[in-house]
């Protein structure tokens, strides 16, 4: 069996990598390098540098390998930017997905499994679950959706069989902590190491639950083992639920060091989002449950020895207006 991971380099998509090398499957790693590391891509997985919306390359990959699986993680998951950079943010969450998965039908790939996320939920009933008609607030969630309806009609028209994951909060090693619109946990710990400030959108109030990626990658990776879950989407990530403020004194606990916490302007995004997983449970049975005070000390181990990242800005915002004024800086 031979697997396409879009994103390979990535946090979620190197761990997904990893997880099918030890289900003996082949890996193929597509990733443009933008938001990954290679040193990211485990051992055992070939590499092609190159993105997922070059046509082009998509098809003669898919040509060469015949793809038995895609696992699409290929994304730029900056939900509260999203609104700023709208064409980057179609283009690549959607129009490189709808690359993937053209090719996916005309190659006959058996299964797509689709890293979505529990933001075409929008604001919703809590805990969110599948059955609630997804109402997605920003353009990352909109993208992610939009590409979920697709693999259904896809699947109606040409029997491209998918798996649909909704992850929320994924935290833990190899998360780029460079990156300061995405990834809160990556970037208190970032902040933290400099001796700098953590930054809080509002009063620190929202509230999420924090999933450990050792939690979520290894059941994504062997979904396509569970042709009964062909066809249907799953949340999952982490029960228990917290508030930012509340992460914030977890992570200075985590990391051995306190800095203060400095309140930006309140942005717009859901207050408050976590979800139900019952369903991911009856399919895949019982998952392990890492506590958030373990998994962020696994973190730490990581941070401490990769060191700090520098945050650098993104450089072509489309949009300036209302653009939260700590992300100008």
């Amino acid at each position: 069996m031979k697997a396409l991971v879009s994103g390979g380099a990535g946090f979620m998509g190197s761990h997904v990598a990893e997880g099918l090398l030890k289900k003996k499957i082949d890996c193929v790693v597509l990733d443009d390098l933008s938001g990954g590391f290679k040193e990211n891509i485990p051992a055992g997985a070939e590499f092609v540098c190159g993105s997922i919306l070059d046509s082009d390359l998509v098809n003669r990959l898919f040509e060469v390998h015949r793809f038995d699986y895609v696992y699409h993680l290929a994304a730029y998951a900056a939900e509260g930017l999203s609104h700023f950079i709208k064409r980057f943010n179609y283009q690549n969450n959607l129009v490189g997905s709808v690359n993937l998965i053209n090719a996916a039908v005309n190659y006959g790939t058996k299964c797509f499994v689709f890293t979505s996320s529990i933001a075409v939920y929008g604001k919703n009933q809590l805990p969110m679950s599948e059955e609630l008609v997804p109402a997605p607030e920003d353009p990352y969630g909109i993208a992610k959706f939009a590409v979920e309806q697709e693999l259904k009609v896809s699947r109606e028209m040409f029997g491209l069989d998918y798996i649909i994951f909704r992850p929320h909060n994924v935290y833990g090693e190899r998360q780029n902590t460079g990156d300061r619109y995405r990834n809160v946990i990556g970037i208190f710990m970032n902040q933290i190491m400099q001796g700098k400030p953590v930054s809080v959108f509002g009063d620190g109030e929202q509230t999420r639950a924090f999933s450990y990626i050792g939690d979520v990658a290894p059941v994504i990776a062997a979904s396509i083992f569970k042709p009964q879950s062909y066809g249907h989407v799953f949340n999952i990530g982490a029960d228990e639920v917290y508030t930012v403020n509340e992460l914030a004194k977890e992570v200075f606990r985590a990391i051995g060091a306190k800095t203060s916490i400095t309140y930006q302007q309140e942005r717009k995004e859901v207050k408050h989002a976590y979800s139900d997983h019952k369903k991911v449970r009856e399919f895949f049975g019982e998952q392990k449950r890492t506590s958030l005070s373990e998994g962020l000390g696994k973190m730490t181990a990581w941070v401490k020895g990769a060191g700090c990242r520098t945050s650098s800005k993104f450089e072509n915002i489309e949009i300036k207006m209302n653009l939260p004024e700590s992300w100008t800086w």
